[in-house]
């Protein structure tokens, strides 16, 4: 089984390092063309790593994109899975996602159960995520699909709590996500309050759209920045992110 991602991601969020994520949504590309020109960019702008999932997978394109980045580009592939479907042996890792800030039984354990024996035979290198929704100003595709209640965007306290909890359980990351095409981001003070409460590398997506509010995550704790729906409608800010927060690496 591969090993190597979570300790690197360890490492570098114990010495302080932040980076940048970006989500590959294989429903949301329309050719080849068009994820080898993402690819491209990813690899020019020096993007830590990619995340590949979606609520939906409809195209039948999974296993072709996963094949395609591999081919493409030594950026690790995370697996960000929106269903026990998505899976893929040639990935570098897989978040295995239990929905703490819900009470839906099966996003909890239930799936998990079924992609148990997938995962363990594929060898991919599993990481156990506490993965947290918060209210980001409007119904996301996440909050939908997965029947659940986001967290209150003011109420600090219940999310760090909740990440203790998942902690506390186990759980080695914890993912805060205000969601795709979120009105807002996930406030500073909630970042800080959950980043206090933990000791793993924290993700924060959602609602993510300029290099300030990108800054300001990692300023209030956290790890990996994570970016998905707003480079698909401006591939330029790619750049502009990977260029802020590397550069607040270098400074520091």
């Amino acid at each position: 089984m591969k090993t190597n991602f979570y300790s690197t991601l360890l490492e570098k969020t114990k010495k302080g390092i932040k980076q940048l994520a970006v989500l590959i949504d294989p429903d949301s590309l329309h050719s080849e063309a068009g994820l080898l020109e993402l690819i491209k960019n990813c690899e020019e702008q020096k993007v830590d790593m990619l995340l590949v999932g979606g609520s939906l997978i409809t195209n039948g394109f999974w296993d072709r994109c996963i094949e395609l980045i591999k081919a493409n580009t030594s950026i690790p592939v995370v697996l960000f899975p929106g269903n026990v479907m998505q899976t893929h042996k040639a990935a570098d890792a897989i978040l295995f996602l239990s929905m703490i800030s819900g009470r839906n039984p099966d996003l909890l354990i239930g799936k998990h159960v079924l992609a148990a024996p997938l995962l363990k035979k594929s060898g991919i290198e599993v990481i156990p995520t506490g993965y947290m929704i918060v209210d980001g100003g409007n119904i996301t595709s996440v909050m939908y699909m997965s029947n659940t209640t986001p967290l209150p965007s003011d109420k600090d306290n219940i999310a760090s709590c909740t990440a203790l909890a998942g902690e506390m359980l186990g759980l080695k990351v914890i993912y805060m996500d205000a969601g795709s095409g979120a009105k807002n981001p996930i406030s500073a003070s909630m970042i800080a309050e959950v980043k206090s409460q933990i000791s793993g590398p924290l993700f924060i997506g959602g609602g993510i759209r300029t290099p300030e509010q990108a800054l300001a995550a990692c300023h209030a704790g956290a790890d990996i920045v994570v970016v998905g729906n707003a480079i698909e409608k401006d591939p330029s800010l790619v750049g502009l992110l990977s260029k802020a927060i590397h550069q607040q690496n270098a400074s520091n």
